[in-house]
């Protein structure tokens, strides 16, 4: 439950409404962090384009990688919400909860393919130290084979998970079990 007014599914109208039927097509069903955005459906919109974009259109970076730079991104920032769906989502690529866990707990110190290795250190400097940042991490990056346009859709999934773990974390948006299961991977 969220620390602002949600309007339900059931409550809906008009632009709002019209919303809702958008993301549970495009997700199969209505996630907390969109719904959220109910006062503002605009926005809900808008990040819901958004992640699609970031996380499901084609990329050079595999739907794996991306789901975990964003456990890793979400781990690091604390964000209960999105460590919990996006760990659900890792867990159908990997089959290992245990290696999944592990990421969660401590990112560096689970044993990572190296071009995914390079990614997730990558994901964490820019989450924890973004005025770091120098031409040394896009040659590391680089250096394992990551493209111009690769290194452009890493930095966006950061980044959106960045942003996403704000909105979870400064509105209050928690797991619930029963909201993690049933996504389009």
């Amino acid at each position: 439950m969220a620390w602002i007014r949600v309007v339900g599914e059931g409550e809906a109208s008009g632009e709002l409404r019209e919303a809702y039927a958008r993301v549970k097509d495009a997700r199969g069903k209505i996630s907390q962090i969109m719904a959220v955005h109910s006062l503002h459906p605009k926005a809900m919109l808008a990040h819901l384009d958004l992640y699609l974009a970031i996380m499901f259109a084609p990329s050079g970076l595999t739907r794996e990688e991306r789901e975990a730079v964003a456990v890793a991104v979400s781990a690091a920032n604390g964000c209960a919400y999105c460590v919990a769906h996006h760990a659900e989502a890792l867990k159908h690529y990997w089959k290992d909860e245990a290696r999944v866990d592990a990421v969660i707990r401590d990112p560096r110190a689970v044993d990572l393919p190296p071009r995914l290795r390079a990614m997730v250190d990558y994901a964490l400097k820019l989450t924890k130290e973004p005025k770091a940042m120098g031409r040394e991490d896009i040659a590391a990056l680089k250096s394992q084979g990551l493209t111009d346009e690769e290194i452009l859709s890493l930095n966006l999934v950061v980044s959106y998970f960045n942003f996403v773990n704000r909105v979870a974390l400064g509105l209050g948006v928690e797991p619930e079990e029963q909201e993690l299961k049933g996504y389009k991977y």
